[in-house]
């Protein structure tokens, strides 16, 4: 499946992005080259990884160095000719030609950190100052992401981090004391930056300035309203002749909404939610609580991610930029993702050798 819905994103990004590849960069398929590129990238790492012992990551040394490496890298982008900026933000790291976005590697080095520890910590977790370690972790990474600045890529991490806390076995009480001043945080936030508060002010009315702020939400909506019940058809889009902006990355399920209809979302969601319930079915049956957090752990970075674009893109909250995982373009997000749900089949397989065992 997950190779399924990465050549489909393939195909999208093609539709998607062709005419903007064609007048900008004078080749049409400019961004479809570099997702292929990420593609085939990511069915080697999906490949390694299904084979590698993944027990291994819980060591004290792995789990330490998942964690440190990608808050080095986060730390890098703001080191002058390292990090990379766009659109007024500083999320990646080039080297020569090649981009890498910390933010990516950051997402899983925590759940490795925090599936080692809390899997080793299990009666200190029922306590404030057993949480700590783990909470310390998330909410440095958050830090260094809220700096690029990413708000969107933060709350996602916050969401896994209390997630993950709450599987953890954190009580109920400690997660309130977590919850809500990171509830509190976001309206600070919000009016921290001046953009980010025009952004809410085009969510509740994007007609109040449908050429600033609200202008990409309601070319979105305009998408997904043409395409009806059963889109335009494949590759006859419109709204992708420069009208909506970033068409091949966070707002690609506009363009997929368009062309495909509210039937093809609904068959492309319902392959999401497959791959989600297979991660939720394999973290159920895993045999040791570390498996049972990574699996977990995995399923919900995936699962947050594409909650929230499937949000934005519809303007169910405010618009911010998240990319669809395994389909919107972009190599890092999509070979690391392929990776992950490598190890996670690694899991099943695991248990799978383990019941034959037993037989």
């Amino acid at each position: 499946m997950t190779a399924v819905l990465s050549g489909f994103g393939v195909v999208a990004i093609y539709s998607a992005s062709h005419y903007v590849a064609e007048t900008q960069y004078g080749d049409g398929f400019y961004f479809v080259k570099k997702q292929l590129l990420g593609f085939v990238l990511g069915l080697v790492a999906m490949f390694i990884c299904c084979r590698l012992d993944y027990s291994k990551l819980k060591g004290k040394k792995v789990r330490w160095i998942c964690l440190i490496a990608p808050m080095v890298l986060l730390g890098l982008v703001f080191v002058p000719g390292i990090g990379k900026s766009n659109y007024g933000a500083t999320r990646w790291i080039g080297i020569g030609s090649v981009t890498i976005q910390p933010s990516e590697l950051a997402k899983y080095g925590f759940v490795v950190f925090a599936s080692a520890y809390m899997s080793e910590r299990m009666e200190e977790m029922r306590t404030f100052k057993g949480v700590l370690p783990v909470l310390l972790a998330g909410g440095g990474i958050c830090v260094l992401i809220i700096l690029e600045p990413n708000m969107s890529v933060t709350m996602c991490v916050a969401l896994l981090m209390l997630a993950m806390l709450f599987l953890g076995g954190m009580k109920w009480k400690h997660f309130m004391i977590i919850f809500l001043p990171i509830l509190l945080a976001v309206p600070v936030l919000i009016l921290a930056e001046p953009y980010r508060l025009s952004r809410l002010s085009a969510f509740l009315d994007p007609w109040e300035s449908p050429r600033g702020e609200g202008y990409q939400l309601i070319q979105s909506l305009y998408a997904l309203g043409n395409g009806g019940w059963f889109g335009t058809g494949l590759f006859r889009s419109r709204q992708k002749y420069r009208f909506l902006p970033f068409a091949e990355s966070d707002f690609i399920l506009s363009i997929i909404g368009e062309e495909l209809g509210f039937v093809g979302i609904l068959v492309l969601f319902a392959a999401c939610g497959l791959l989600i319930f297979r991660g939720i079915r394999v973290a159920r049956q895993a045999d040791d609580f570390f498996s049972f957090l990574m699996a977990s752990g995995i399923t919900l970075v995936y699962g947050i991610q594409t909650l929230v674009n499937a949000l934005v893109v519809s303007g169910s909250i405010p618009p911010t930029g998240l990319p669809l995982p395994l389909i919107s373009s972009g190599n890092t997000s999509l070979i690391i993702t392929m990776a992950s749900m490598g190890v996670l089949y690694s899991i099943s397989k695991k248990k799978n050798k383990k019941g034959k065992s037993h037989r």
